[in-house]
């Protein structure tokens, strides 16, 4: 149950600078993007008759426990399954299995996963999925679980690469893995350059900007 419940609330780590500063966290800073494309989403799935905040809840839990059956994978432990009912647990395997037939085609060699960092520099802190050797490279993987990847995605995966080399921890590729909750979800594997990471990060900057220049002004 720990473990699950790290997870779920990984959004709502709490991060400190060496000082004790309380800083956000990646997520909150990207949650500064407008998201159109889920406001098109929610508004179909309202034309269907469906709450859209229910169908989210349902969604998370299928994702939660994917995410729980790679890390107890991963570290060699066994996840927690009795607070997830039948068709969850049902669902979540598909997903899991996709994550498994993406392995077997790689070597994959675990160096640690959900491990906090924090930048002293630019004052933010995150919370990284995978960190590990793929064929070779020392990866950053960030885990998913949904429709697809999209541009604010790469933005969250950026600053997570500059919390690891900011802690002197070395990145050579970076990856999105996507994993399908379902049949109708595909797996999806991208791959992003380090010279598009940095204009990303640049962006994320910009955003960390406007948060810290948001708070001063006490917004609301």
């Amino acid at each position: 149950m720990a473990d699950k419940l790290k997870k779920v609330t990984k959004a709502h780590t709490r991060y400190y600078l060496q000082d004790g500063t309380l800083v956000p966290g990646s997520t909150t800073v990207t949650g500064l993007l407008n998201k159109p494309a889920l406001v098109k989403w929610a508004n179909n799935l309202g034309l269907q008759g469906i709450d859209s905040s229910k169908y989210v809840d349902k969604a998370a839990r299928v994702g939660t426990l994917i995410h729980a059956l790679v890390e107890a994978h991963i570290t060699g432990n066994k996840a927690d399954l009795s607070d997830y009912t039948d068709l969850e647990k049902e669902m979540a395997n598909v997903g899991f299995k996709k994550y498994l037939d993406w392995e077997k085609q790689h070597k994959v060699e675990p160096i640690f996963n959900e491990k906090k960092f924090v930048s002293e520099k630019y004052k933010y802190g995150g919370t990284l999925d995978f960190y590990c050797k793929v064929d070779g490279k020392l990866t950053l993987i960030d885990f998913k679980s949904g429709k697809g990847i999209f541009n604010e995605h790469f933005l969250q995966v950026s600053s997570y690469a500059n919390l690891l080399t900011e802690n002197k921890y070395k990145v050579e590729q970076i990856m999105i893995l996507n994993i399908g909750r379902n049949e109708d979800e595909p797996f999806d594997h991208k791959e992003i350059k380090m010279p598009t990471v940095k204009k990303y990060f640049k962006m994320f900057r910009s955003l960390l900007d406007v948060y810290y220049i948001k708070k001063d002004l006490e917004w609301r």
